[in-house]
């Protein structure tokens, strides 16, 4: 492979926008160290990732012994495990040989560096201090490991599905209005701030709304609205590639296994982050719920019809009782619409079925009163057998 310069690998394997701690304390290592590990061609991802799995698996080891010196190598060795970590996705960008089952070896060996370790430091002082608050603690971290990149996952799946729903809109009035398919697209904000994170959102909406372009569509408009120093504090961070979730899953992990075992305060250490993360993670909840809202809003404007009204209107037919609403009470508009939009079932989706105020017919011979038709039930089923149901008793 050709020589590159220091700064040509950082510019091709580092990302615009990465965790505090990587950015300052792995980065400076990590891309010198893929500078040399780039000259060797056996040297590849999922190497480096099996690497990292073992070097874990050591570093909670040491953690098992709960010394003090077992601790500080061990936390040293955690840091040297993330390294590689960081290192097998920079050298797959670097050579361009990656590959989806790197992607998910990584993320499964992480997952279980993160199992032991937690395992192992918690249950090392355990049976160095006897307090059974660490085997607690040792479920903490863990679950909150197991929380954050699951609510991650999953966050992103929504945002996908969001996104799909309005393209689909979008591209089909386009069509609509005679537009080609060539000129068809949907333009969204955070893929405009992907793409100049150092710029106001409102400048790349004016620049990118000319006359004759797409809409671009915004779905954390509300969230800007609410915090409005929210940018300044991004683009603040962004000038050094920080990103604004300063407590992830990667600073939890690194001040448990790393600045926790080093000073001497496990619990404590553990205890703080737990708190910041579970924090951060309200926090982005709370940023994604208005997320929500945005999207509703949005297809309510681009699609009226495929959004569910939000005002409570229920069609006749689906009413539980005479005490719900009296016929001359509803909008006549109102109930016109909900009866097209909530039509009563065909007889051959629910037979024998009739809406209120006539549940059954009194052709069959049962009483209109009868709504759990307990007459059509056997005499048997209800008072026994044998003396006693000739009798009619139970």
């Amino acid at each position: 492979m050709h020589k590159l310069s220091l700064r040509a690998v950082q510019k091709l394997t580092c990302k615009k926008r990465d965790a505090w701690w990587t950015v300052l304390l792995v980065d400076p290592v990590a891309t010198r160290l893929v500078c040399w590990f780039a000259r060797f061609n056996w040297i590849t991802p999922n190497r480096v990732t099996w690497a990292a799995l073992f070097v874990g698996l050591g570093s909670a080891a040491l953690f098992l012994k709960g010394d003090y010196q077992s601790l500080a190598i061990g936390a040293a060795l955690y840091h040297v495990s993330f390294i590689l970590d960081c290192i097998d996705g920079k050298l797959a960008r670097l050579k361009g040989n990656g590959s989806v089952f790197g992607g998910w070896l990584d993320y499964v060996f992480d997952r279980i560096r993160v199992l032991f370790c937690a395992l192992a430091l918690m249950g090392g002082q355990f049976l160095r201090t006897g307090e059974p608050i660490f085997l607690l603690a040792a479920l903490v971290v863990v679950f909150l490991d197991m929380l954050r990149y699951v609510d991650a996952l999953q966050i992103y799946k929504m945002r996908m599905s969001m996104r799909s729903k309005i393209e689909a809109v979008t591209l089909a009035r386009q069509a609509e209005q005679g537009v080609s398919e060539e000129e068809q697209k949907v333009v969204f904000m955070e893929d405009l701030l992907r793409e100049n994170p150092l710029m106001e959102a409102d400048h790349l909406k004016a620049a990118a709304s000319q006359p004759g372009s797409s809409e671009v569509i915004d779905l954390h408009q509300q969230f800007r609205k609410r915090f409005p120093w929210y940018a300044r504090v991004r683009h603040a961070l962004l000038r050094s590639r920080i990103r604004p979730h300063l407590i992830s899953g990667i600073e939890f992990q690194m001040f448990i296994f790393i600045v926790g075992p080093l000073i001497g305060r496990v619990l404590m250490t553990t205890a703080v982050s737990a708190i910041l993360l579970g924090a951060f993670e309200l926090v982005i909840m709370f940023k994604f719920w208005l997320s929500t809202r945005d999207f509703t809003r949005t297809m309510e404007r681009l699609d009226p019809d495929s959004v569910p009204s939000r005002a409570g209107n229920i069609s006749p037919h689906l009413k539980a009782g005479r005490h719900r609403r009296r016929e001359d009470d509803v909008d006549p508009e109102q109930a016109a619409w909900a009866d097209e939009r909530f039509p009563a079932p065909a007889p051959d989706e629910d037979p024998g079925f009739q809406p209120w105020p006539h549940p059954y017919a009194d052709g069959e011979g049962r009483d209109p009163r009868d709504t759990m038709q307990l007459t059509r039930i056997p005499m048997q089923a209800l008072y026994g057998y044998g003396r006693d149901a000739e009798q009619g008793r139970p």
